[in-house]
């Protein structure tokens, strides 16, 4: 069996049609979705983008970050965001050594940045220059940044990614300029090269859309929001309030990730076409998920934060199709983490090894146990902590302050905290997170970001 594994960045789940969404056009996954296990409660264990996939890469909790302290040049300082060690056993290493031809492509340039190690394991593997910050090309944009700046976002971290975003792109003429079509068609070009001679095979796509800035071309947007005049806010401010945006430009910038997230499904969907055109459809597992989602002003709150582990951010898709057809248009319960997949992927592969993974194998799930996987799940983003299970979500401060507690079944969009009505509840739910953390969670005295550029480290001092 081959497998292909799509991550796709900041994905909400509740904006995709299989998953409940009634506005926006998904239809390469929802027909993925017919022909695949849709699992309805998976979550991420940390959060954000690095220390999800150092879970998914390694099939082993991140959080609680013991250890964790800024690296010099990174200007991220989020506990948990690291590279993969070199102690570190990964799925990639592991499928090479049982005779998979492995490749990765991506453009999330994170992953890529020195010393990362998120390569490692891959036959051949692809950077797809240009996201965010990522120091390509220093040349001025060649657009006018006040079309995208309300007064408010001049001279902010907002403004600085637009720049930098706005200078490596600068070339861009048709869509399949863009960093995700870019990235898929590499992906397709390595399986038009490799499927003839390359036995058995894992494939390893992340996309960094639909993450911000949020530009797709205009022919998606028009989808959403033909017509507008406005600013067009591609990299909105984090967190709130949110006074530097109208209530029309917001609801520009939810239709500028709408049109992002129908371009990515198109992608995805040219990349299922030629799984099935090659004729490796049906002996190939192809696995799609998200890292988190994203917040679009729900909460008073814009971009993802810390402070804002709703469901806007906590619900994460994941659909799973197997060649044999198990589980094809059935939709599942039962906790799930993203780094569930590495051990569902080496029980699939027949690869048995003593590996000491924190991660399960969901498949059985799929065959019919019904025997619970976890009665709960929790997870940690930065300074703050996370947990659910049927019936309560709950988010504090790592050092448990400033309790949010919500009953899902009452308060499903977690709008109205009960915190203060119910201590011990929260005493209880938060106990739970420091017995998923070993006992005790780290405290950590972070950082603060630099207003531009990378992070900088102390030289010595000059010679006189």
């Amino acid at each position: 069996m081959n497998f292909i594994f799509v991550m796709l960045d900041s994905l909400r789940r509740d904006h995709i049609g299989c998953y409940g969404n009634p506005w926006i056009k998904t239809p390469y996954l929802d027909a993925f979705a017919n022909e695949s296990a849709l699992f309805e409660q998976c979550y991420p264990e940390s959060l954000p983008t690095v220390p999800v996939r150092r879970g998914i890469a390694t099939g082993k909790r991140i959080f609680p970050f013991h250890g964790w302290e800024p690296r010099p040049g990174d200007n991220v300082m989020v506990p948990g965001w690291e590279p993969l060690a070199g102690t570190d056993i990964l799925l990639s290493e592991i499928l090479w050594s049982e005779g998979y031809r492995t490749s990765f492509f991506t453009d999330v340039y994170h992953l890529m940045k020195p010393g990362m190690n998120f390569h490692r394991g891959f036959l051949e593997w692809r950077f797809i220059r240009g996201q965010e910050l990522d120091r390509y090309n220093t040349a001025p944009p060649l657009e006018d940044l006040e079309k995208h700046l309300t007064p408010n976002l001049k001279g902010t971290y907002a403004e600085e990614q637009l720049a930098n975003y706005l200078s490596c792109n600068r070339g861009r003429q048709w869509e399949e300029d863009f960093s995700s079509p870019r990235l898929f068609r590499e992906a397709m070009r390595w399986l038009e090269c490799n499927y003839r001679n390359c036995g058995k095979f894992f494939m390893w796509v992340d996309c960094f859309d639909p993450h911000e800035p949020w530009d797709p071309p205009y022919h998606y947007r028009d989808l959403y929001a033909k017509g507008y005049q406005g600013k067009e806010i591609y990299v909105p401010e984090y967190g709130a309030p949110l006074d530097y945006i109208s209530p029309e430009e917001l609801e520009y910038v939810k239709a500028l990730y709408a049109g992002e997230v129908t371009m990515v499904d198109k992608w995805f969907g040219r990349l299922v076409e030629q799984v099935k055109d090659l004729g490796l459809y049906d002996d190939t597992m192809i696995i799609v998920a998200a890292d988190h989602g994203h917040p679009l002003g729900e909460h008073g709150i814009i971009r993802k934060m810390p402070t804002a582990m709703y469901p806007t951010l906590m619900d994460i898709p994941l659909l799973i199709h197997h060649p044999s057809g198990e589980g094809s248009g059935q939709r599942f319960d039962g906790y799930i983490y993203l780094h569930d997949i590495m051990p569902t992927i080496l029980a699939q592969a027949g690869v048995d090894l003593e590996l000491d993974l924190d991660g399960k194998d969901i498949w059985p799930m799929v065959k019919g146990d019904k025997s619970p996987t976890r009665p709960y799940v929790t997870s940690a983003y930065k300074d703050h902590v996370w947990t659910r299970d049927d019936d309560y979500a709950m988010f504090s401060w790592s050092d448990g302050h400033e309790p949010r507690l919500f009953d899902l079944k009452e308060d499903a969009g977690q709008f109205n905290n009960l915190a203060d009505q119910n201590p011990e509840l929260v005493k209880e739910l938060y106990n739970r997170i420091l017995k998923d953390a070993g006992g005790s969670l780290p405290q950590f005295d972070l950082p603060k970001k630099p207003a531009g550029g990378p992070m900088r480290i102390s030289l010595p001092k000059r010679k006189k």
